[in-house]
């Protein structure tokens, strides 16, 4: 968030940033109790299917979202539209907070529609409410005694290493790009989930 905090000029103290950033934080606590309390993650299935919905957002979005021409992140929806995009955003904040995985990208498909700025001052967006939505789930978590600190530790040391050096090339990266990633990284919940399976039927 820190090194695409430029992306954000003009946005934070927004009247309408507070209409996606608590919908987010609330579903990211909510998430969190849920999981401290049930502990249950039997829908990792439904990741990368969750996943390629958001992906196909994003790679029709050029077609079915005018760009707005000061390729800034100002929502551009109207009045109506607000409460499914705050019940949206609360959604994947849920998400977020009780499992988590592919994240970032279900995010930006959210807000795909919401904004129609560059994708990516939408990452760098993306990027500031996942921060505050994970941030309290793991406060919910730390508090609840649920963290492992020998994986925590250096998942958060190399999280953020990762995050500073992926938020410098969504920087310096032109929409192409940060798109392709985007549906690399879609490919690569497929396979985790469903390449092994398909193995070992051609093995057999």
């Amino acid at each position: 968030m820190w090194r695409t905090r430029d992306q954000l000029a003009g946005v934070l103290g927004r009247g309408w940033l507070w209409l996606l950033l608590i919908p987010s934080v609330l579903g990211g606590l909510i998430g969190a109790v849920l999981l401290s309390r049930t502990g249950n993650r039997n829908f990792i299935q439904l990741v990368p299917w969750l996943v390629l919905v958001a992906t196909i957002s994003i790679v029709l979005r050029p077609m079915l979202v005018r760009r707005d021409e000061s390729g800034s992140v100002h929502p551009d929806i109207t009045v109506a539209l607000w409460p499914v995009a705050i019940a949206g955003i609360f959604l994947v904040g849920l998400y977020g907070g009780y499992f988590g995985s592919g994240i970032g990208i279900l995010m930006i498909g959210a807000l795909s529609f919401i904004s129609r700025g560059d994708i990516r001052h939408v990452v760098a967006l993306k990027n500031f409410l996942t921060l505050c939505m994970r941030g309290a789930a793991i406060l919910v978590l730390v508090l609840e005694g649920d963290v492992n600190w020998n994986y925590g530790v250096p998942m958060a040391i190399g999280g953020l290493i990762g995050g500073y050096v992926g938020g410098t090339i969504s920087h310096r990266a032109n929409r192409t790009v940060v798109r392709s990633i985007v549906i690399a990284a879609s490919a690569y919940y497929f396979w985790k989930l469903y390449g092994p399976a398909v193995i070992r039927a051609g093995a057999e």
